[in-house]
């Protein structure tokens, strides 16, 4: 047997998220089903880096199978991307130890989050960046970055229906690039709890908006209550951008 290490991209519009659901249309399932009819009908479990909800997209996403079969890497893409929907692409892949494993080797995780500031809205965004017309305060935004920078309990920044006790994290970068009528959040950690990134994004928008002062970040920390941050930035706009790991 053969451990397989794949990197992939995905449009994340029409799924309901990378994790097989019934009736669902998934990365997974689909990543799955292309793998079943090249091993002629045997099941091929794949393992992801983690799961990423409806509308969130991935341009590294990485994920790991076994395979009896001896295919060279450059042909599993070729065979992979030829069998695959439009919205799924396979960037990478290597043929790595059987101790690998996608989920439990990761390091550091990056995402970003895209915002589209123009008044107007533009149709060839909407599925792809957050739109959000208002004026905000980035000196106000970067002033709250270092409250969130580090290792702490972020509790009050995922969703109540986390199941994971431990909710301490380490934020080692947290950026924010502006290019004309655009804002990216750029977030890189050890790991990220369930729409962790998502209400980063909308408490640092309510910062610029004044709605929340920057340093109030601390006591929000403190509070470990999800009630106390902002909002729930919208899923579209997020994107796994890239999963390291050690070696």
């Amino acid at each position: 047997m053969e451990r397989i290490k794949c990197t992939i991209s995905y449009d994340g519009t029409y799924f309901y998220g990378y994790q097989i659901q019934p009736e669902k249309r998934t990365v997974q399932k689909e990543i799955e089903a292309v793998l079943e009819k090249i091993h002629k009908g045997t099941n091929v479990r794949v393992y992801a880096s983690g799961r990423t909800d409806a509308t969130v997209h991935a341009k590294g996403q990485v994920l790991h199978f076994d395979t009896p079969l001896s295919i060279p890497e450059d042909r599993w893409v070729a065979a992979l991307n030829t069998m695959l929907p439009s919205d799924i692409s396979v960037n990478l892949v290597e043929k790595v130890p059987e101790t690998f494993h996608a989920r439990f080797d990761v390091c550091s995780k990056e995402y970003r989050y895209r915002v589209f500031l123009a008044k107007k809205r533009d149709v060839f965004s909407r599925s792809y960046a957050y739109h959000f017309p208002y004026s905000i305060d980035l000196q106000a935004m970067q002033e709250a970055i270092p409250y969130l920078t580090g290792t702490h309990d972020f509790t009050s920044f995922c969703s109540a229906k986390t199941e994971i006790e431990d909710k301490v994290r380490t934020l080692y970068e947290l950026e924010l690039l502006q290019t004309d009528e655009e804002l990216v959040f750029r977030f890189v950690g050890n790991g990220f709890l369930y729409n962790m990134v998502r209400i980063l994004v909308g408490t640092l928008l309510d910062i610029g908006q004044h709605k929340i002062k920057p340093e109030e970040i601390s006591r929000i920390l403190e509070k470990k209550d999800r009630r106390h941050a902002g909002r729930t930035a919208p899923g579209h706009g997020l994107y796994l951008w890239q999963v390291n790991y050690n070696n």
